[in-house]
């Protein structure tokens, strides 16, 4: 702790940072950037001329061209031909930025980067995201609005350990996507996804494409020893989709769902996929 923390000048822990990003957040995110993009740039070696940092033929192309042509939709034309002038440019428009425009860039660059750099630093941005009290975090590749790493690893370990399972991990990629977008959030379509991962996963577990919760929950009862505490809880989440608000049923008239909703069901349909895989497995 700091001498001024322990004076009680300034904070121990700043507030929770979810529609706003402050100078020491934003300040790591672009030095994160530079360490693992920008630093690793690999110019043209067969360039012979005085300044040789230029954008094409280098390692770096591709990704600046994704990003005048998909991010921010320019004439591939107006990109700079020097590298390092380039990302000048790219360092006044984050700084410029707001808010969630500064999450939209880092996680298109996470996306589209070079692979062999992108697990890194995915893992470094969560680590600086929760130092700095960010109220996001990278999901699946997707910065995602999480209140504790619990969730992040049940929703991560669920999408890990359902790869073998057909259905299971598109329902769960998808839910999350409709959840964390940011300029049009779908939360009842999210919801939707994360039981039809949990219908897919029973449909797999009871040997039976018409399988319902019910039937993969008698089969674990039977064969793990289910507690019936835990029966009726996951019949009990099952029974919220099915209710008089429509979620299931597509009904058009409006919902007053919210991304609590959401995210509840996710994360505990996530719970339910890691429980039943792990108890089958035993």
């Amino acid at each position: 702790m700091r001498f001024s923390q322990r004076q009680g000048i300034v904070p121990v822990e700043k507030a929770i940072q979810r529609e706003s990003i402050d100078n020491e957040l934003k300040n790591s995110l672009w030095s994160l950037l530079n360490i693992y993009y920008w630093d690793s740039y690999n110019k043209n070696k067969y360039t012979m001329l005085e300044r040789s940092d230029f954008v094409e033929g280098s390692n770096m192309a591709l990704l600046i061209r994704k990003l005048w042509l998909h991010h921010f939709k320019k004439p591939v034309d107006t990109i700079p031909e020097y590298f390092w002038d380039c990302v000048n440019e790219l360092r006044q428009h984050f700084f410029a930025a707001k808010w969630y425009e500064v999450y939209d860039f880092v996680e298109f660059i996470a996306a589209n980067g070079p692979e062999e750099n992108r697990e890194k630093f995915i893992e470094v941005c969560n680590s600086y995201l929760e130092r700095e009290n960010s109220a996001y975090r990278f999901v699946n590749g997707i910065l995602t609005e999480i209140t504790s790493e619990q969730e992040v690893h049940s929703i991560e370990e669920a999408m890990a350990k359902s790869s073998p399972f057909y259905g299971v991990r598109e329902h769960l990629t998808t839910a999350l996507a409709l959840m964390s977008n940011r300029q049009s959030p779908d939360y009842r379509n999210s919801i939707k996804e994360s039981i039809s991962a949990v219908e897919s996963l029973c449909k797999h577990l009871a040997q039976d494409d018409n399988a319902t919760l019910g039937g993969a929950l008698k089969r674990l009862e039977k064969e793990t020893g289910l507690h019936p505490a835990l029966k009726a809880a996951f019949t009990s989440l099952y029974g919220y989709t099915n209710d008089a608000d429509g979620i299931r049923h597509g009904l058009m008239d409006e919902s007053n769902l919210t991304k609590a909703d959401a995210r509840f069901m996710l994360i505990c349909c996530s719970a339910f996929v890691n429980y039943a895989i792990d108890k089958m497995s035993k």
